[in-house]
Formats: structure tokens, C-alpha cells, sequence
């Protein structure tokens, strides 16, 4: 009788546990607040559309997106964490064209893989590069520039925010497209090259237009021309890449990840959340003024994220490759 107990007693303990982890495997994602990994420093224009992106994500989730700034190694340190995370939707990252596409030209051996290692979320919006040049630069269209680097490539230079970064890879794109060359000059972020380049220090950049409108509108730079096929309602006079007889189409496009294995409803739940947040009357004014296109709701879909990095790779990468330098 008392073994008859005991065995009784053993199964309504573990009959208990079991109950207790089913009813915590129902319970709906997430119960407790998500890390976003921002593999950038804080107060630059990835980190500001993360943040503002993230804000408007927490309403639908129903708990908190908690910004974790990790930046250096153009991401790399970042999403090498990221990728190691646990696949239940409570880490996810931020990245896009730098870090998916430019970094798997730029080191021999990336320490993640941008395809293999992440589950794709959805689109958070992409800038458009622009051509800039300082402001006594003797050119005004795409055109005009590569006559006039043409002439000077010998001692022509141009500024970054570092070997890797977004300005460098636009850059590395045109000059391809060109068919010219000219000195880069890496700094430690966008300020220090905006800088050097509104003193002359250099003679152009390539830069997004959230960092870069401001500085034309005081006339300290000049914009040359937009790295893409649509002219920007902040700067009607700057033709195009195309119109200047260029086929490029340079974005800052930037996307949210969830380690790949993340269960689908719960990469179904994060979804949901993005889309809502980029729909957001007050989100899409204040980026439109920075010259942000978010996507539609619609088109804020994994297979949209799947298919800008698969074009990266087919057709940037190979130029990233024949002008870029391995940093390892």
C-alpha cells in the first residue's frame, strides 16, 4: 500500500510538470520583452530608423523592443552574436546592405552567414545615396563628374565612414560604373568625412540622404547626382544615376533578422508587428523627411529581405570584389 502511494504520489508530481511546460508552451509569443541587436553605435542613421522602427513594433507585440548597440567590424560583432542566439523570436537584429551583402566581399572568412544563419523578418526602409562633392567642385550632374574625374583621378580623393560602410560601398559602385578610380580616405564614421569634405580635404562622397540633406540645404556640400533611377522630392535639381547614362541603383535598404530555426509563428508574429509599425501615419512623416522610403505593409515580407540580398550577392558583390580590399 504505502509503494502503491508512493508510485501514485511520483506520477502526480511529474503529471504536474508536464502539465506546467505545456501550458508554457502555449502561452503566446512573447511574454517578456525582445533584444534588437543594432550592430551600429548609437546616434547614427541605422540606429534612428532601428529605434524608430522598434518603438512602433512594441504596441502589436504587446512587450518592449530593447535596443542593444553592438557595434565595430562593420557589424560583423553585432550579427556574429546575433547569428548565436537562441531561435525563439526574444533576440532578433537589425541589418541590411553592408552587413548581408558588402561584408562577404570585404573579409575572407565572415564570421557569420548572412543566408544560412538568419531568418529574415522584413524590410525597416532604405535610403537613397547620393553623389556628394564639395561645394566649389566644378561639376553639377553625373556626367560632368566623370570628365572631371577623368582629369584628376590621379589626385582625386574621396571620404567614408570607413572601409565597409555603406558610403564606402556606394563609392566602390560608382567608380566601377565609371570605369575610374580615386583615393579613399577612411574615417571613423560619417560626421568626420562630412567634415573634411565641407573643408576640402576631399573632393566627394557617396552618403545617405538622412545625414546628407541638411548640409546641402546650407550649401556647404553640393549633391551631384542621386545613385539610382528616381529623382528625390527634397532634391528636384539632382538628376539621376540614370539620366546621367548609369544603370545604378545604390539604397541603403535595411532589414530586421531572427537566427535561422525561429519557430514560424513566431517569425509570423514579428512579421505582423513590423508591418503594423511601418504603417504608422506619424513613423512614415517623420522618415519621408529624412528622405526614408519604409515599404508598404504589404511588402514588408521575409521573401522581400530574401530577395534584395540575393541580388546583392549576384550583382554587387562581384564589383565589391574587383575594386574593394579584404579586411582580413
Amino acid at each position: 500500500m504505502i509503494r502503491f502511494l508512493r508510485l501514485a504520489g511520483s506520477l502526480a508530481v511529474l503529471s504536474a510538470g508536464l502539465l506546467a511546460a505545456s501550458g508554457a508552451i502555449a502561452q503566446p509569443f512573447p511574454t517578456r520583452p525582445v533584444t534588437l541587436i543594432v550592430p551600429f553605435p548609437a546616434g547614427g542613421p541605422s540606429d534612428a530608423l532601428a529605434r524608430a522602427v522598434a518603438q512602433k513594433m512594441a504596441a502589436p507585440l504587446g512587450q518592449p523592443v530593447v535596443i542593444e548597440n553592438l557595434g565595430g567590424a562593420n557589424g560583423v560583432i553585432g550579427l556574429a552574436k546575433a547569428s548565436k542566439a537562441a531561435a525563439d523570436g526574444y533576440t532578433i537584429s537589425f541589418g541590411g546592405i553592408g552587413t548581408h551583402v558588402a561584408n562577404l566581399a570585404l573579409y575572407k572568412k565572415l564570421a557569420y552567414d548572412p543566408v544560412a544563419d538568419f531568418a529574415p523578418i522584413g524590410p525597416a526602409g532604405a535610403a537613397p545615396m547620393l553623389l556628394l562633392a564639395r561645394a566649389d567642385l566644378p561639376a553639377n550632374d553625373l556626367r560632368e563628374f566623370g570628365a572631371w574625374l577623368a582629369k584628376h583621378k590621379d589626385r582625386a580623393s574621396y571620404g567614408s565612414a570607413g572601409v565597409g560602410s555603406i558610403s564606402h560601398y556606394g563609392c566602390v559602385l560608382l567608380l566601377s560604373s565609371l570605369g575610374q578610380n580615386a583615393t579613399h580616405v577612411p574615417y571613423k564614421g560619417v560626421a568626420p568625412a562630412v567634415n573634411d569634405l565641407m573643408g576640402g580635404q576631399t573632393d566627394f562622397m557617396c552618403d545617405q540622404t538622412t545625414t546628407a540633406l541638411p548640409q546641402i540645404a546650407g550649401g556647404r556640400i553640393k549633391a551631384i547626382a542621386v545613385l539610382s533611377g528616381t529623382r528625390l522630392a527634397q532634391l528636384p535639381r539632382a538628376a539621376t544615376a540614370t539620366e546621367g547614362g548609369h544603370a545604378l541603383d545604390v539604397r541603403s535598404w535595411n532589414a530586421f533578422f531572427a537566427p535561422r530555426g525561429t519557430p514560424q509563428p513566431v517569425l509570423a508574429k514579428l512579421t505582423g508587428a513590423l508591418q503594423q509599425a511601418v504603417a504608422d501615419p506619424a513613423l512614415r512623416k517623420q522618415m519621408e523627411g529624412l528622405g526614408v522610403d519604409l515599404p508598404a505593409p504589404a511588402d514588408a515580407t521575409p521573401a522581400a529581405v530574401a530577395a534584395l540580398i540575393a541580388r546583392g550577392i549576384r550583382d554587387d558583390v562581384p564589383a565589391l570584389k574587383a575594386k574593394g580590399q579584404y579586411l582580413d
